[in-house]
Protein backbone atom coordinates (compact mmCIF):
# COMPACT_ATOMS: atom_id res chain seq x y z
CA UNK A 1 0.00 0.00 0.00
CA UNK A 2 0.85 3.70 -1.08
CA UNK A 3 0.49 5.77 2.11
CA UNK A 4 -1.39 9.55 1.97
CA UNK A 5 -2.10 9.76 5.23
CA UNK A 6 1.25 8.27 7.59
CA UNK A 7 4.67 8.16 7.46
CA UNK A 8 6.75 5.16 7.58
CA UNK A 9 10.32 4.60 8.27
CA UNK A 10 12.70 1.92 10.31
CA UNK A 11 15.37 2.57 11.74
CA UNK A 12 17.31 0.91 14.10
CA UNK A 13 15.06 -1.87 14.52
CA UNK A 14 12.06 0.91 15.53
CA UNK A 15 9.37 1.83 12.88
CA UNK A 16 9.05 4.92 13.24
CA UNK A 17 4.89 5.98 12.32
CA UNK A 18 3.77 9.64 12.06
CA UNK A 19 0.05 10.73 11.08
CA UNK A 20 0.80 12.93 8.56
CA UNK A 21 -2.91 15.34 8.39
CA UNK A 22 -1.05 18.14 10.53
CA UNK A 23 -3.48 20.99 8.52
CA UNK A 24 -6.29 18.48 9.79
CA UNK A 25 -4.73 18.20 13.23
CA UNK A 26 -4.05 14.64 12.25
CA UNK A 27 -7.57 13.72 12.30
CA UNK A 28 -8.67 9.80 11.56
CA UNK A 29 -10.81 9.42 8.35
CA UNK A 30 -11.25 6.41 6.85
CA UNK A 31 -8.36 6.53 4.65
CA UNK A 32 -6.12 6.70 7.93
CA UNK A 33 -7.18 4.16 9.19
CA UNK A 34 -6.99 2.03 6.62
CA UNK A 35 -3.44 2.80 6.45
CA UNK A 36 -2.66 2.51 10.02
CA UNK A 37 -4.51 -1.21 9.81
CA UNK A 38 -1.44 -1.97 6.81
CA UNK A 39 1.37 -0.53 8.57
CA UNK A 40 0.74 -2.16 12.16
CA UNK A 41 0.05 -5.84 10.19
CA UNK A 42 3.08 -5.25 8.32
CA UNK A 43 5.20 -4.11 11.48
CA UNK A 44 3.56 -7.33 13.32
CA UNK A 45 5.25 -10.11 11.32
CA UNK A 46 8.26 -8.11 10.04
CA UNK A 47 11.64 -9.74 11.93
CA UNK A 48 13.40 -6.35 11.29
CA UNK A 49 10.91 -4.51 13.57
CA UNK A 50 11.43 -4.89 17.09
CA UNK A 51 9.60 -1.87 17.93
CA UNK A 52 7.06 0.53 16.59
CA UNK A 53 7.14 4.79 17.72
CA UNK A 54 3.80 6.02 16.83
CA UNK A 55 3.11 10.10 16.84
CA UNK A 56 1.59 13.14 15.41
CA UNK A 57 2.42 15.29 12.18
CA UNK A 58 3.67 19.17 14.01
CA UNK A 59 3.81 20.13 17.56
CA UNK A 60 -0.06 20.90 17.59
CA UNK A 61 -1.75 17.38 17.51
CA UNK A 62 -0.99 13.78 18.19
CA UNK A 63 -4.68 12.85 16.95
CA UNK A 64 -7.27 15.61 17.85
CA UNK A 65 -10.18 13.42 16.83
CA UNK A 66 -12.02 11.36 14.33
CA UNK A 67 -12.94 12.58 11.01
CA UNK A 68 -16.59 13.79 12.47
CA UNK A 69 -17.90 14.98 8.84
CA UNK A 70 -17.42 11.04 7.49
CA UNK A 71 -19.99 10.00 10.02
CA UNK A 72 -22.41 12.73 10.51
CA UNK A 73 -25.36 11.24 9.03
CA UNK A 74 -24.72 7.53 10.13
CA UNK A 75 -27.23 5.16 11.21
CA UNK A 76 -27.06 2.77 14.38
CA UNK A 77 -26.23 -0.20 11.87
CA UNK A 78 -23.75 2.06 9.73
CA UNK A 79 -21.98 3.45 13.64
CA UNK A 80 -21.64 -0.46 14.89
CA UNK A 81 -19.89 -1.49 11.80
CA UNK A 82 -17.71 1.52 11.71
CA UNK A 83 -16.73 0.97 15.75
CA UNK A 84 -16.02 -2.91 15.15
CA UNK A 85 -14.23 -2.67 11.93
CA UNK A 86 -11.71 0.08 13.57
CA UNK A 87 -11.20 -1.95 16.75
CA UNK A 88 -10.57 -4.74 14.82
CA UNK A 89 -8.24 -3.84 12.40
CA UNK A 90 -6.54 -0.78 14.26
CA UNK A 91 -7.13 -0.28 18.00
CA UNK A 92 -6.97 -3.69 19.06
CA UNK A 93 -4.23 -4.91 16.70
CA UNK A 94 -2.05 -2.38 17.96
CA UNK A 95 -3.01 -3.33 21.37
CA UNK A 96 -1.93 -7.06 20.82
CA UNK A 97 0.72 -6.66 18.65
CA UNK A 98 3.74 -8.34 19.87
CA UNK A 99 5.88 -5.48 18.99
CA UNK A 100 5.69 -3.23 21.42
CA UNK A 101 4.07 0.44 20.23
CA UNK A 102 5.23 3.38 22.22
CA UNK A 103 2.46 6.34 21.48
CA UNK A 104 4.80 10.20 21.95
CA UNK A 105 1.66 12.20 22.53
CA UNK A 106 3.22 15.78 20.63
CA UNK A 107 -0.28 17.81 21.27
CA UNK A 108 -3.82 17.56 21.39
CA UNK A 109 -5.12 13.40 22.16
CA UNK A 110 -8.74 14.01 21.88
CA UNK A 111 -11.86 11.28 21.29
CA UNK A 112 -10.21 8.31 18.82
CA UNK A 113 -6.62 10.03 19.39
CA UNK A 114 -6.75 9.33 22.72
CA UNK A 115 -8.20 5.89 21.94
CA UNK A 116 -5.66 5.55 19.57
CA UNK A 117 -2.70 6.51 22.34
CA UNK A 118 -4.29 4.07 24.86
CA UNK A 119 -4.71 1.55 22.44
CA UNK A 120 -0.39 1.57 22.69
CA UNK A 121 1.55 -0.71 25.45
CA UNK A 122 3.39 2.62 26.83
CA UNK A 123 2.61 6.77 26.08
CA UNK A 124 4.75 9.58 26.84
CA UNK A 125 3.40 13.45 26.57
CA UNK A 126 5.04 16.42 25.91
CA UNK A 127 4.21 19.17 28.52
CA UNK A 128 1.61 21.35 26.54
CA UNK A 129 -0.43 17.71 25.26
CA UNK A 130 -3.91 17.56 26.27
CA UNK A 131 -5.74 14.56 26.59
CA UNK A 132 -9.54 13.94 26.49
CA UNK A 133 -12.46 11.62 25.15
CA UNK A 134 -15.45 14.57 24.28
CA UNK A 135 -17.69 12.05 22.58
CA UNK A 136 -20.45 12.94 24.91
CA UNK A 137 -20.67 16.33 23.89
CA UNK A 138 -21.71 15.11 20.52
CA UNK A 139 -24.34 12.81 21.56
CA UNK A 140 -22.11 9.78 21.40
CA UNK A 141 -19.60 7.64 23.46
CA UNK A 142 -15.82 6.25 22.58
CA UNK A 143 -16.52 3.35 20.15
CA UNK A 144 -12.57 2.63 19.77
CA UNK A 145 -12.47 1.08 23.24
CA UNK A 146 -12.26 3.92 25.08
CA UNK A 147 -14.62 3.31 27.65
CA UNK A 148 -12.73 -0.19 28.44
CA UNK A 149 -9.30 0.64 28.06
CA UNK A 150 -9.61 4.39 30.25
CA UNK A 151 -11.27 2.28 33.04
CA UNK A 152 -8.47 -0.18 32.66
CA UNK A 153 -5.75 2.60 33.02
CA UNK A 154 -7.27 4.99 35.95
CA UNK A 155 -10.26 3.24 37.33
CA UNK A 156 -13.97 3.54 37.09
CA UNK A 157 -14.57 6.75 38.83
CA UNK A 158 -12.06 8.19 36.82
CA UNK A 159 -12.83 6.94 33.22
CA UNK A 160 -16.60 8.23 34.04
CA UNK A 161 -15.77 11.55 35.09
CA UNK A 162 -13.46 12.53 31.90
CA UNK A 163 -16.34 11.03 29.60
CA UNK A 164 -19.41 12.27 31.30
CA UNK A 165 -17.81 15.92 31.62
CA UNK A 166 -16.02 15.68 27.93
CA UNK A 167 -13.40 17.88 29.80
CA UNK A 168 -9.69 17.73 28.62
CA UNK A 169 -7.01 17.20 31.13
CA UNK A 170 -3.51 18.58 31.38
CA UNK A 171 -0.25 15.85 30.22
CA UNK A 172 0.73 16.52 34.27
CA UNK A 173 -2.91 15.23 35.40
CA UNK A 174 -2.97 12.20 32.88
CA UNK A 175 0.50 11.39 34.26
CA UNK A 176 -0.85 11.70 38.12
CA UNK A 177 -3.63 9.36 37.02
CA UNK A 178 -1.67 6.89 35.52
CA UNK A 179 -2.85 7.44 32.01
CA UNK A 180 0.41 8.52 30.36
CA UNK A 181 4.10 7.11 31.80
CA UNK A 182 5.90 9.90 31.22
CA UNK A 183 5.47 13.92 30.56
CA UNK A 184 8.63 15.63 28.79
CA UNK A 185 9.13 19.11 27.15
CA UNK A 186 7.99 18.99 23.71
CA UNK A 187 11.72 19.02 22.33
CA UNK A 188 12.76 16.20 24.55
CA UNK A 189 9.31 13.95 23.52
CA UNK A 190 11.16 11.78 20.51
CA UNK A 191 13.94 11.28 22.88
CA UNK A 192 12.05 10.04 25.45
CA UNK A 193 10.17 7.62 23.69
CA UNK A 194 13.10 6.78 21.53
CA UNK A 195 15.18 5.29 24.73
CA UNK A 196 12.59 3.44 25.71
CA UNK A 197 12.10 1.35 22.54
CA UNK A 198 16.36 1.42 22.84
CA UNK A 199 16.14 -0.58 26.01
CA UNK A 200 13.13 -2.97 24.87
CA UNK A 201 15.06 -3.66 21.36
CA UNK A 202 17.78 -4.98 23.66
CA UNK A 203 15.24 -7.46 25.52
CA UNK A 204 14.36 -10.69 24.26
CA UNK A 205 11.75 -10.08 21.21
CA UNK A 206 9.69 -13.41 22.00
CA UNK A 207 9.90 -12.52 25.73
CA UNK A 208 8.43 -9.37 24.80
CA UNK A 209 5.40 -10.44 23.03
CA UNK A 210 4.69 -12.96 25.66
CA UNK A 211 4.90 -10.75 28.09
CA UNK A 212 2.17 -8.30 26.29
CA UNK A 213 -0.12 -11.48 25.57
CA UNK A 214 0.21 -12.01 29.66
CA UNK A 215 -0.36 -8.79 30.40
CA UNK A 216 -2.98 -8.21 27.71
CA UNK A 217 -4.91 -11.00 29.51
CA UNK A 218 -4.81 -9.51 32.65
CA UNK A 219 -7.43 -7.00 31.52
CA UNK A 220 -9.97 -10.06 29.91
CA UNK A 221 -12.71 -11.70 31.15
CA UNK A 222 -11.94 -14.92 27.94
CA UNK A 223 -9.03 -15.89 29.95
CA UNK A 224 -7.36 -16.36 32.98
CA UNK A 225 -4.13 -14.69 33.19
CA UNK A 226 -2.59 -16.04 35.57
CA UNK A 227 -2.57 -19.49 32.90
CA UNK A 228 -1.66 -17.15 29.87
CA UNK A 229 1.37 -16.04 32.19
CA UNK A 230 2.28 -20.01 33.14
CA UNK A 231 1.78 -20.60 29.51
CA UNK A 232 3.68 -17.80 28.02
CA UNK A 233 6.29 -18.63 30.93
CA UNK A 234 6.48 -22.50 29.40
CA UNK A 235 6.80 -21.32 25.68
CA UNK A 236 10.19 -19.29 26.56
CA UNK A 237 11.63 -22.07 27.54
CA UNK A 238 11.63 -23.49 24.18
CA UNK A 239 13.27 -20.43 22.60
CA UNK A 240 17.08 -20.10 21.41
CA UNK A 241 16.81 -17.02 23.28
CA UNK A 242 16.04 -18.10 26.82
CA UNK A 243 18.88 -20.15 25.93
CA UNK A 244 21.17 -17.36 24.58
CA UNK A 245 20.41 -15.11 27.69
CA UNK A 246 20.85 -17.29 30.79
CA UNK A 247 24.08 -18.44 29.00
CA UNK A 248 25.20 -14.71 28.60
CA UNK A 249 24.38 -14.23 32.38
CA UNK A 250 26.48 -17.29 33.28
CA UNK A 251 29.37 -15.87 31.11
CA UNK A 252 28.72 -12.62 32.23
CA UNK A 253 28.01 -10.67 28.85
CA UNK A 254 25.25 -9.15 26.63
CA UNK A 255 23.18 -11.54 25.14
CA UNK A 256 22.48 -10.92 21.29
CA UNK A 257 19.14 -12.16 20.68
CA UNK A 258 17.45 -13.36 17.48
CA UNK A 259 13.86 -13.65 18.03
CA UNK A 260 14.12 -17.67 17.26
Amino acid sequence: MTYQHILSELKDQVLYVTINREQKLNALNKETLAELADVIAFAAVNDEVRGILLTGAGEKAFVAGADIAEFADYNGQQGEELARKGQESVFNAIANCPKPVVAAINGFALGGGLELAMACHIRVASDHARLGLPETSLGLIPGYGGTQRLTQLVGKGRALEMICTADMITAAQAESIGLVNAVVPQGELMAKAESLLAKITLRAPLAIAAAIKAVNAAAGSDENGFEKEIEEFGKCFNTLDFKEGTLAFLEKRKPVFTAK
